[in-house]
């Protein structure tokens, strides 16, 4: 994990890669650099408002929401109670995936890396329970550079052969947040101090979590242990399809045989069709622009949304893949090829004529 003030550099050292082999071809083919150019002529016209302002208004008004959730969960009538939950529930998702999500990848707070950490850290520790450090390393260090890559990105960390397709889709997602603090402390393994503070936070943040409800909603100990729970469960189930959605299934590589960064994301990478509800509380970056958000991981989701016209047009053009699909007919190719897709080990990809 880089220390505060400084940024990842494994990205850029692919598009450093990726640019010496383009100078290499012929002036018809695609590649990142011409790509690249196209999307910096669309964020040189963009304001500070679709660069930045969109996202950060989202989070603020995900903040002014919290008060009315607690002030509903509160309330001795059940249609308010529910609403209350609904709405902190709501909240809990967008916190921990979208802007998560965004602060992690240092897009959220301008590219000032100390506020976009100290978010994340927020956002996934203090209120999601998860370290911060680990999701680092794993999603920025190895999903993105390897994307597809068998055994690096390949996102095998999300299969569990050992279950059947109903309760992988639909069942042992309601208990993944009781598993956080086991996977936390195995990828810090080794790093005591790492563990120790993580400890130190999460209990401070389930602590957290214990007072509002307790203190501010009104509600009995056990109640604001229960409600702790449940909050956090609403938006988990699609929250793991999405995930396994949009890698899985699709074009794999051998890390000695994957063809150039262009190639790879556009075939290895899926977009869902835009859904009012997920797409503003995941993220458009991690839902309905995720092939965009992989080809250019530090722009922010309005700017992905925005230069997706661009990104679709120029891969078709070139004849490259540029995969969307549906939740719900992702959904039902998962649960009628689950032994396939994610049982059985997938094969690795040779793309032919492209490498």
């Amino acid at each position: 994990m880089p220390p505060f003030g400084k940024t990842d550099r494994t990205v850029d050292q692919l598009l450093e890669s990726d640019k010496k082999d383009e100078e290499k071809m012929s002036a018809n083919e695609p590649s990142m650099s011409e790509l690249n150019l196209l999307v910096k002529d669309v964020i040189s016209e963009s304001s500070w408002w679709d660069l930045y302002g969109v996202d950060l208004a989202v989070m603020f008004v995900n903040f002014a929401i919290l008060p009315l959730g607690y002030f509903l969960l509160g309330c001795s009538r059940i249609p308010m109670f529910l609403l209350g939950h609904l709405l902190l529930s709501w909240v809990f998702s967008t916190f921990t995936v979208k802007l998560a999500h965004a602060s992690l990848h240092n897009s959220l707070a301008g590219s000032t890396y100390f506020i976009n950490r100290l978010l994340s850290i927020f956002f996934l520790e203090i209120w999601g329970g998860f370290t911060e450090v680990g999701a680092y390393e794993t999603h920025i260090k190895i999903h993105h550079p390897y994307t597809n890559i068998i055994g690096l990105g390949d996102s095998s960390s999300w299969r569990a052969p050992f279950l059947g397709r109903t309760t992988y889709l639909f069942i042992a997602p309601l208990f993944m947040q009781l598993s956080y603090p086991y996977m936390s402390l195995k990828l810090l393994a080794g790093h005591w101090w790492s563990q120790a503070r993580f400890l130190c936070v999460l209990l401070s943040g389930h602590m957290m979590h214990f007072c509002l409800f307790r203190y501010v909603s009104g509600l009995s100990a056990l109640w604001s242990i229960l409600c702790n729970f449940t909050v956090r469960i609403v938006f988990v189930i699609p929250y793991i399809h999405v995930n396994i959605f949009q890698h899985i299934g699709l074009p794999m590589y051998d890390v000695n045989k994957r063809p150039k960064r262009l190639y790879q994301l556009a075939s290895a990478v899926l977009n869902l069709q835009r859904n009012p509800l997920l797409d503003y509380n995941f993220g458009h970056s991690f839902f309905s622009c995720h092939i965009e958000h992989h080809l250019f991981p530090r722009l922010s989701d309005n700017m992905c949304l925005k230069i997706q016209p661009v990104v679709s047009s120029y891969l078709k053009k070139h004849g490259l893949p540029y995969t969307k699909a549906t939740y719900t007919s992702q959904l039902r190719k998962f649960y009628d090829n689950y032994e396939e897709l994610m049982v059985k080990a997938p094969p690795i990809t040779e793309l032919v004529g492209l490498q």
